[in-house]
């Protein structure tokens, strides 16, 4: 079936659950990523019983923390001296 995952066209065979695909992907911690199908998030809870579908427009989506050290020290110029 034809899908589009980060906005590049891929094809996947057959039936498929969100977690499938994070399997088929190697996705790595699929524990940290957010998936959206079609503009809606998908529940981590839902990821093994959510079909993807035909056409369906899928994004991984990866959080990481951290900044800079320059954001820090400008958040915090100009406090108390």
């Amino acid at each position: 079936m034809n899908v589009t995952i980060n906005g590049k066209n891929d094809t996947v065979d057959g039936a498929m659950t969100v977690l499938d695909l994070l399997k088929l992907k190697d996705v790595e911690a699929p524990d940290m990523v957010s998936v959206q199908i079609n503009g809606e998030i998908v529940e981590k809870e839902k990821f093994g019983a959510t079909q993807i579908a035909e056409n369906d427009e899928i994004e991984f989506l990866y959080f990481m923390g951290g900044g800079s050290r320059s954001a820090s020290r400008v958040s915090c110029a100009g406090k108390g001296k």
